[in-house]
């Protein structure tokens, strides 16, 4: 096998239109309903709707962060090279060490399912066979290990049939279930309010449940060197990606609330789009709704194996983690060993799962873990980008209020939630959390002693990158971007 190290992924191969693709994939519609709207129903009630919108809020602040943080640092590392050339190497790094941590977690919580919903469409008792279920899984997951590997123009075109077909079937059954008739539940528009909310710390668990259905977009960011124009595409193409899954989220929540009865909903856990399918279009809308759902757990699957395997190769490529990670295969242009080496681990991890009880049970305590280490990198990328960008925020009132009050109010809520839900979530769910995130703490020191040049950063200033020094760009493996122009229409 043919390889190199260092700068070797294939540019402009991504366009406009397959950003957004990828920032609705990464996002998963359909898989995010099935493992969340159980948990969130039985966290805050009718309220899922209220916690989806206030926690869009912020997250587009987040949104904003990282496409004008992308627009002066192209890095497949995204956040672990923002953070650490702004806030703190340390801080940086365990950023992306989080990123890694969850992103590594879900391809359980999302093969798993993947494996009982393939084997539901064939025989429902089947899907209740852990171990088979896992061996499923682990298949789907070595598929789409392969199609990752196999460079980022095959994953776009993956992409879209996976993601085409399922935003089809979801936006007929958005359709179908206004055209309903019947109703568990009257449609009420307090479910946009507090009111059903159990006071602050119910708010706060909600919120995090409800940042796990968005996380994913950020994919577009880990993409950015293989992006055309990325400057400005990246950041284009997650925010509109979020506006999508944000109108399907809101119409999915509404519909479940108002077809199915609260008892219903907890029965049927990850199998609520199936119920709620049935329901709507008896004999044939619960198998669509579940075909839609294992799309959508493909394709979330092969968006997290792009973000793990991205990352690990710019933490190669900046000797914070083993060098080898950072080797690219010169034929598909792929971080060939970083993607071996998350398959590894992640099947060696499909083999645990097996001993940690149901699918419903790992996917549960996944999802609360995951949505602390999201809530914590996601954050300090919004803090990062007001310090990038401080000496500009008062050029305008567009600038303060787009670059300096959403990205903080963003980050700060994230932060928010990160701690304030620590109370409230269950044992296992804190410490695969918090566990995931302190064991970055051994590379890092490890590498820090070891005199990487990540440790000693080139600081990011939009104001001297506008101002077009090139400042903003120069460290290590940066300079093949120092003399493009920096797009600034977001």
């Amino acid at each position: 096998m043919r390889s190199g190290s260092g700068r070797g992924l294939r540019p402009n191969v991504l366009g406009t239109f397959d950003t957004v693709v990828m920032a609705v994939a990464g996002s998963a519609p359909a898989y995010s309903i099935a493992a969340t709207t159980a948990v969130l129903v039985a966290t805050v009630g009718l309220a899922g709707p209220a916690a989806l919108l206030y926690c869009a809020i912020p997250m587009l602040g987040i949104v904003l962060a990282f496409g004008r943080l992308g627009r002066i640092d192209v890095n497949a590392g995204a956040g672990y090279s923002w953070v650490g050339r702004t806030l703190h190497p340390f801080l940086g790094f365990l950023s992306g060490w989080a990123l890694v941590v969850s992103t590594t977690i879900f391809m359980v919580a999302g093969s798993l399912p993947a494996g009982a919903m393939t084997l539901s469409l064939f025989d429902p008792d089947l899907a209740d066979d852990r171990f088979l279920a896992t061996a499923v899984g682990a298949a789907w997951f070595l598929a789409m290990l392969l199609v990752v590997l196999g460079g980022a123009r095959l994953t776009v075109r993956a992409q879209l049939l996976l993601t085409g077909t399922e935003l089809a079937i979801l936006l007929f059954f958005v359709g179908a279930a206004v055209l309903h008739e019947g109703a568990a539940t009257t449609f009420d528009w307090s479910w946009f309010g507090f009111s059903h909310f159990d006071g602050t710390a119910g708010f706060a668990s909600g919120a995090l449940i409800a940042t796990f259905y968005y996380w994913g977009w950020d994919v577009t960011s880990n993409l950015s060197e293989e992006t055309r124009n990325s400057r400005r595409t990246a950041g284009l193409g997650a925010l509109v990606g979020v506006g999508i899954v944000f109108l399907l989220f809101e119409a999915f929540t509404i519909a479940v609330n108002v077809v199915l009865t609260s008892g219903e909903i907890q029965a049927a856990g990850a199998n609520v789009p199936a119920v709620l399918g049935a329901a709507v279009w008896p004999g044939v809308g619960g198998k669509l709704l579940v075909l839609a759902v294992l799309l959508s757990t493909v394709a979330t699957l092969e968006t997290t194996l792009i973000q793990v395997t991205r990352s690990l190769f710019a933490m190669g490529r900046d000797r914070t983690m083993p060098a080898a990670l950072g080797l690219v295969h010169q034929r598909w242009n792929t971080p060939w060993a970083a993607v071996a080496v998350v398959g590894v681990v992640a099947l060696a991890m499909f083999m645990a799962s097996t001993a940690l009880g149901s699918v419903a049970d790992v996917v549960a305590a996944a999802v609360a873990a995951i949505g602390l280490q999201i809530a914590f990198y996601y954050g300090l990328a919004g803090i990062a980008a007001v310090v990038a960008y401080r000496r500009m925020l008062l050029v305008s009132v567009r600038e303060f209020l787009l670059g300096g009050v959403w990205p903080l109010l963003g980050a700060l809520f994230m932060l928010w939630i990160f701690f304030e839900s620590l109370g409230e979530l269950s044992g296992a769910s804190v410490a695969i959390g918090l566990g995931g995130l302190a064991s970055g703490l051994v590379p890092m020191v490890l590498y820090w002693r070891r005199g990487s040049a990540y440790y000693r950063p080139a600081r990011l200033d939009a104001a001297r990158a506008v101002a077009g020094d090139g400042a903003g760009d120069r460290g290590p493996h940066r300079g093949d971007y120092a003399d493009k122009a920096l797009a600034t229409d977001f």
